[in-house]
């Protein structure tokens, strides 16, 4: 792992991290010692890297639904922005609902990823606290859902595709949203998307929760990352309706099945997107690496398929879902 790596995992250490970081800090003393000494620390640094390789590969193939819920959440995963910083050539924002306001909490616009030209769509957290709370930390307001089913026609018109990023723990539930019909701009993307004959993708990079997720997630492939979730509600949520208790939300994630591997079995998604060891906080380069390789596939599978066929394979994938299977 780089030192750029530690430094992310130290800042937002998970409980079940903790060996971890413990290790990667040996591993950091040394190496200082190794540089500012005569004393040949080589063979026991490359002792303890192959180690902390290990009991990380181990630690990660064991997570239970609420770390990984955890890792979801993960102050240092990338976000939508880093996407965009770090994934496109080129991003020309576009704001705004014509209707009621600009909600940051989703952000839309034109974008170039090599030979490919799309429309981009996602949920926006913020990084800092002052954006985060600009953002209402990824929860969208009707106007945002609004926004997005507005340039997604824009994007129809062009005969471009559209890639949404979907990372939220829900739609804003507050007043004022429900005053401006939340409920409605919800449901009409939903119904709107399976018209839209241009080909679309949506990929989980963090949180999926709720009707949240699926205001811009109705797509012909559906991606997640190998840590994230997407459920119906947040384990929190659950865990009060149901226990009426907080303290239950492990056993609620256990009971949504809303790992990526529940869902690829479920056949809710398509694909899980590797994350590098660790998850992708600790190396975002070679997470959203790994997300350009199957956004590039998908889109060129895409492009190919006749804008009816599309549509029509668009409803039956959604119509197949639901259908019981052994649990």
């Amino acid at each position: 792992m780089s030192n750029s790596s530690t430094k992310l995992a130290v800042q937002g250490g998970l409980a079940f991290e903790r060996p971890l970081i413990d290790l990667q800090t040996k591993i950091d003393e040394l190496r200082s010692l190794n540089t500012g000494s005569h004393l040949e620390l080589q063979g026991e640094i490359e002792l303890l890297e192959d180690r902390l390789k290990r009991q990380t590969a181990e630690v990660y193939a064991g997570l239970s639904p609420w770390e990984r819920v955890n890792v979801a959440r993960h102050a240092d995963r990338p976000m939508t922005s880093d996407y965009v910083s770090m994934l496109l050539d080129d991003f020309v924002e576009l704001h705004g609902d014509r209707v009621y306001g600009d909600d940051r909490a989703i952000i839309t616009g034109l974008a170039t990823m090599g030979e490919h030209r799309f429309l981009l769509v996602g949920h926006r957290k913020g990084k800092t606290v002052k954006d985060r709370l600009a953002c209402n930390f990824g929860c969208a307001h009707p106007e945002g859902y609004r926004k997005a089913l507005q340039k997604m026609k824009l994007a129809q018109k062009l005969r471009l595709p559209i890639i949404s990023f979907i990372n939220t723990p829900g739609a804003y539930p507050g007043i004022g949203a429900e005053e401006r019909g939340q409920a409605s701009a919800i449901a009409r993307n939903i119904i709107e998307m399976f018209a839209i004959d241009v080909p679309i993708i949506s990929i989980v990079i963090g949180e999926g929760g709720s009707g949240g997720a699926l205001g811009i997630g109705v797509a012909d492939r559906v991606g997640i990352l190998e840590n994230s979730y997407y459920s119906v509600i947040s384990p929190e949520g659950c865990a009060a309706i149901l226990w009426k208790s907080g303290e239950k939300a492990p056993e609620a994630a256990e009971a949504l099945k809303l790992t990526s591997k529940d869902l690829h079995r479920l056949g809710l998604v398509d694909e899980i997107v590797p994350e590098p060891l660790g998850g992708a906080h600790r190396d975002q380069k070679a997470a959203i690496a790994n997300v350009r390789v199957q956004l590039e596939t998908w889109l060129t599978e895409l492009k190919a398929i006749d804008p009816a066929e599309l549509l029509e394979l668009r409803y039956q994938k959604f119509r197949k879902m639901g259908v019981p299977i052994d649990l």
